[in-house]
């Protein structure tokens, strides 16, 4: 009774949900490397250091581009650890500009269309590509199939289970069926097969979206470890910087604190001392120019590994250290909520967990395709064979 009640339910959730979750399975293959993609695509926008090698002051690059863009004013500076990459100013959602190191050249981001697509793939992924009002309703309609998503990956697993166990059902369920010659054995074999074998990478990922779906989901993060949730947007909450804990460490001042404000550069060059083997750095650039610290996010990784990023406050006129937050200074719960993030995509594992993120969506689509062609045949065909039959036999009475 109770395997039929959970098939029952697992029917009606897979065909009520089962386009919206083909639809994210397949944004989501697409999405698969668009890191790599786009790091790609700015290939041939790196620069040629000179001969001296003599870096313009950040001052002057933010300058440049302030002078570009107009308004509004650039939000942070992100430079790489590669002579030969640009400079990059952002400026909030406004978009980012490239600038030459050595020259202050001012560029746009190249491969406009590329990021576009991908824009727009990310747009169908979450909320069906549409804005204003009508994103809410489609947030919650995504929503609403992630956590149904989740529910099949779930009782699919009990219902993989064979009735009888003994190893030969179990090895049916587990290898393709050279047997399976029609479409109905077919779809039922695929099912089981495909199903089984993503069921745990696809269970993450799925579960991963629901906390981004729902508070409760989010909250109960937090609340597995013991501790109470943030306020959500409130600094150190999952939409907002990692909370930072205090961790102060003496960085090398030079000597006796300086009396006027440091420059961006010497600020970066200590920072860049205290980051060890980096690959970027994200200069915060401060509200005010009267602030009295100034903040830089370091990555070591690709920048999809929250556990190799740091955090790293400077006093603004001394250079001292301030606030140090590496990953591991974080609370069990919030190094839970952060990886979360990055484990939906992949990301947090390199790109074998992007691959393997790739491919459990990849087999979402199959496990649709095949669901609703058995829901299909159990559901659809009959009434159709039942009406087939019902006419002809009207039509012969009338005869």
């Amino acid at each position: 009774m109770i395997r039929k009640t959970v098939f029952w339910i697992h029917l009606i959730c897979g065909v009520a949900a089962g386009l919206v979750i083909a639809m994210m399975s397949t944004t989501g293959v697409l999405l698969t490397y668009e890191r790599q993609i786009l790091a790609w695509s700015d290939r041939d926008q790196s620069v040629t250091p000179p001969a001296a090698g003599e870096r313009r002051p950040i001052a002057e690059l933010l300058a440049a581009a302030a002078m570009q863009r107009g308004s509004p004013a650039p939000t942070a500076v992100v430079v790489r650890n590669d002579p030969r990459a640009p400079v990059a100013v952002a400026f909030g959602r406004s978009g980012t500009l490239l600038v030459n190191p050595y020259t202050a050249a001012v560029a746009e981001q190249g491969a406009a269309r590329l990021r576009a697509f991908f824009d727009a793939v990310e747009g169908w992924h979450r909320w069906f590509n549409v804005g204003g009002e009508s994103r809410a309703a489609a947030r919650a309609i995504t929503g609403a199939c992630n956590l149904a998503f989740l529910f099949l990956i779930l009782s699919g697993m009990y219902l993989w289970l064979p009735r009888i166990w003994k190893w030969a059902a179990f090895r049916a369920r587990l290898s393709f069926n050279a047997k399976a010659t029609n479409s109905k054995a077919r779809d039922f074999n695929w099912h089981h097969v495909f199903g089984i074998w993503s069921a745990i990478p696809l269970a993450i990922v799925v579960g991963s979206s629901v906390v981004f779906s729902y508070p409760w989901a989010n909250n109960l993060v937090y609340r597995s470890f013991g501790e109470e949730p943030p306020v959500r947007g409130a600094r150190g909450g999952p939409d907002a910087a990692p909370q930072r804990a205090l961790a102060a460490r003496q960085a090398p001042s030079g000597g006796a604190a300086e009396p006027e404000r440091l420059s961006y550069d010497a600020l970066l060059a200590r920072a860049t001392a205290s980051a060890g083997d980096w690959r970027t750095i994200t200069l915060q650039l401060p509200a005010s120019q009267e602030a009295a610290t100034v903040r830089f996010a370091i990555d070591q990784g690709n920048g999809g590994q929250p556990q190799r990023r740091q955090n790293l406050t400077l006093d603004a006129a001394t250079g001292e250290v301030r606030e140090w937050a590496p990953f591991a200074a974080q609370s069990t719960g919030q190094k839970a909520r952060t990886m979360i993030r990055f484990l939906h995509t992949g990301e947090a594992l390199g790109v074998a967990g992007q691959t393997v993120a790739g491919i459990v969506s990849a087999t979402s689509v199959i496990m649709v395709w095949t669901g609703l062609a058995l829901a299909y045949r159990r559901l659809v065909a009959p009434l159709l064979r039942r009406g087939a039959a019902a006419a002809k036999t009207r039509r012969a009475s009338e005869a």
